[in-house]
């Protein structure tokens, strides 16, 4: 297998997946790009530790009172996944249908919503959107269970086309009125129930107990109405399926998933005005959208195996966001082989960096590229993997330096203990200026603190504080 097979795999795993250990790598660098790219398509039953051990192991992650235990629940699975790319579309939807704690205030109720997510988003785009108008979250969080008969709220109707379907532009305001019409008694299942138990609500022993979706017929407007320039008596399912025929949702969604996976383009407000930076890649995505019925699957399928997502021109020019980058530490350092209290932490300290999870900064979701870039956040971001990956008690980090000490001839030089370390942390790629400032660092001290049988220890520890500068690279940062 050659270099750069390994590194084409390496950025598809930091792509489509959180990043992956170097034995990772090399192994689905056997089995070829197009069957890792299957494998994350359709990675199987998930191998994970059960619901039930993980409250045995941290009962604060089951309670689901707040957004401190679902964000968390959340970022414990990210961490321990064996289906990464599910992961990293929950991510995709969460951004795209941004649903924040401050209004929901329900943990659970949002952790709900993400597993709906990993349930759909990887499907049929008709299929998530009618699942979406049906989550409890979102309809609390846009209103909907104040969306009457002959009183009519838009919040949701207006969101469901501006932003999470065609984009500004697309239809009118009547649209608008007329898809609120049509999601007229889709609310929350016994809602005066739940607003006199959420007033006396404990998590002992189970939380906030699960919403559900009602739909009152006798709330609901069966009126004739006028959609996008369609006639009928529509419902909230009517509405949708029209949604989904527009080649405008097409074109939004294939933007959406080419800025994710590719290239970051302007902000979704930008795109009436600003066309998209790979407009063949756009079309393409929007063929094979319709072509396959709205399906994600494949229309990532075609994104993995295309030239512009291959291509080395777009490696590494995505920066992170702080829950990538604190998930795909966690994942090389092996630091949660269990629920441990450290996950709280680790979802801090992704908000410091300016990403809560369950808590968008609005209704637009994050903004990304490098807006996650500040004087702040980024000292923020580098102490945080050079602490990780310098933290020897983590089996992962132990797993890196035996076996960069095994090979002895190779890392007894500052240019070979360099390559040894650029390939345990994911196979990185760094500019020749970035190499050489590694070589030069690694050279302190001199050859001989290389060597394995340097005196305590003094050569694991020279491959401790070079994995630690490589984390504090530009390239590590990135994805």
């Amino acid at each position: 297998m050659s270099n750069s097979d390994v590194e084409l795999i390496a950025h598809l795993m930091r792509r489509a997946g959180f990043g992956a250990t170097r034995d990772q790598l090399y192994a689905h660098t056997a089995k070829g790009y197009e069957a890792t790219v299957e494998d994350l398509l359709g990675p199987g039953a998930e191998q994970r530790m059960g619901d039930d051990l993980i409250r045995r192991f941290q009962p604060e992650l089951s309670g689901m009172l707040n957004q401190n235990s679902s964000g968390p629940n959340w970022l414990y699975r990210m961490a321990t996944t064996s289906a990464p790319l599910q992961e990293k579309m929950n991510l995709f939807w969460h951004g795209i249908f941004a649903t924040g704690y401050p209004k929901v205030i329900h943990g659970k109720a949002l952790s709900d919503q993400i597993r709906m997510f990993r349930r759909y988003g990887l499907g049929s785009f008709q299929t998530l959107l009618l699942e979406l108008s049906k989550d409890p979250a979102m309809i609390i969080w846009l209103d909907n269970q104040d969306n009457h008969k002959g009183a009519i709220n838009e919040n949701f109707g207006r969101e469901l086309l501006e932003l999470f379907s065609m984009g500004v532009g697309s239809y009118t305001e009547t649209d608008i009125q007329e898809c609120a019409r049509a999601f007229t008694g889709w609310t929350i299942a016994n809602r005066e129930y739940m607003e006199l138990r959420s007033q006396r609500d404990s998590d002992w022993p189970y939380g906030r107990i699960s919403w559900h979706f009602e739909y009152r017929p006798e709330d609901h407007d069966d009126g004739e109405k006028e959609f996008l320039g369609q006639r009928g008596n529509f419902n909230g399912e009517d509405v949708i399926g029209i949604i989904c025929q527009q080649d405008a949702t097409a074109r939004f969604i294939s933007r959406h998933i080419y800025s994710f996976f590719v290239a970051d383009e302007p902000g979704v407000p930008q795109w009436p005005y600003t066309p998209p930076a790979d407009e063949q890649a756009i079309e393409q995505l929007t063929q094979v959208y319709f072509d396959s019925n709205y399906s994600i699957t494949e229309m990532l399928r075609a994104l993995f195996n295309s030239d512009y997502f291959k291509s080395e021109s777009s490696w590494y020019t995505k920066v992170k966001s702080p829950v990538e980058l604190v998930v795909g530490v966690a994942r090389l350092t092996g630091e949660f082989d269990r629920p441990r209290r450290e996950v709280m932490d680790r979802y801090f300290r992704a908000i410091y960096m300016g990403q809560a999870l369950n808590n968008p900064p609005s209704v637009e979701g994050w903004h990304q590229g490098a807006d996650w870039l500040d004087t702040g956040t980024v000292v923020e971001r580098v102490n945080f993997a050079t602490q990780q990956l310098g933290d020897t008690s983590k089996q992962g980090v132990q797993d890196m330096i035996d076996r960069i000490a095994l090979q002895s001839e190779q890392v007894g030089t500052p240019e070979g203990l360099v390559e040894a370390c650029l390939d345990q942390v994911g196979a990185l790629t760094v500019s020749d200026e970035t190499l050489s400032e590694l070589v030069e660092f690694a050279s302190i001290g001199g050859e001989d603190s290389l060597a394995s049988d340097s005196p305590d220890g003094e050569a694991r520890q020279r491959i401790v504080e070079v994995l630690q500068m490589v984390a504090a690279t530009q390239v590590f940062q990135r994805c």
